[in-house]
């Protein structure tokens, strides 16, 4: 899972974002209000967390504008304002919760995972045309029929799954499924690319996944 901080505190800012790393998620930080709406705005993220008073713009407009693009994706407000015109505006503008600064870290994450849990569709499986992904048992079937993968290609389908119709990064999937945050060949990517497509035998009318040459792939329902 991916967050997007947006805090123009550095110290709050890294030890967030050292805390939700330990905790496996991909963390990308933004000290202004400009720039955090920029990287909202890419769609990359599974969760925002937005201080409230920030340089530039305020964390108010960036969810407003964000929702305008973006209905789904959680927003948690951090932040020391806590009169109920306050909270009642900052939910108004789309957040999905609001915690008061200072905070426990712990309880933050709490709140992260609560708003990051599968719903009850999802719980059932993600599907793409004829290929399903139980995410109780890690199986995948297409037409009914198992088809084994390994723990690296289950990870890489069940990301591009979750971002059906909408383009994946190669930088975003390097860091999402093989956890790697420095300059690294990503031509891995190309070979676990590959292998789904033969096990999966996608070809004609069921190319699911396809490259978008120089950025990365997108799976979509033909």
């Amino acid at each position: 899972m991916r967050v997007l901080i947006v805090e123009d505190e550095i110290g709050i800012a890294n030890f967030l974002k050292q805390g939700l790393e330990e905790e496996s998620f991909v963390v990308d930080v933004a000290y202004e209000g400009g720039e955090g709406l920029i990287m909202a705005l890419s769609g990359e993220y599974d969760i925002l967390i937005l201080d409230w008073m920030l340089p530039e713009k305020s964390g108010i407009e960036i969810c407003t504008e964000f929702r305008k693009k973006f209905k789904k994706t959680p927003v948690i407000f951090l932040t020391a304002k806590d009169t109920m015109k306050e909270t009642i505006l900052g939910l108004q503008s789309g957040a999905n919760d609001y915690i008061k600064k200072p905070f426990h870290f712990d309880e933050l994450l709490e709140r992260i995972k609560v708003q990051l849990r599968p719903n009850t569709e999802e719980l059932e499986g993600l599907t793409l045309g004829s290929i399903k992904l139980n995410l109780n048992t890690y199986q995948v079937t297409k037409n009914n029929v198992e088809i084994p993968l390994t723990q690296k290609e289950f990870s890489l389908l069940e990301m591009l799954i979750r971002n059906k119709g909408k383009v994946c990064k190669r930088s975003r999937i390097i860091e999402s499924v093989w956890d790697i945050h420095f300059d690294y060949n990503t031509g891995v990517i190309d070979v676990y690319i590959n292998a789904l497509r033969k096990k999966l035998k996608l070809s004609g009318d069921e190319n699911y996944i396809q490259t978008i040459r120089g950025v990365g792939y997108i799976a979509k329902e033909l």
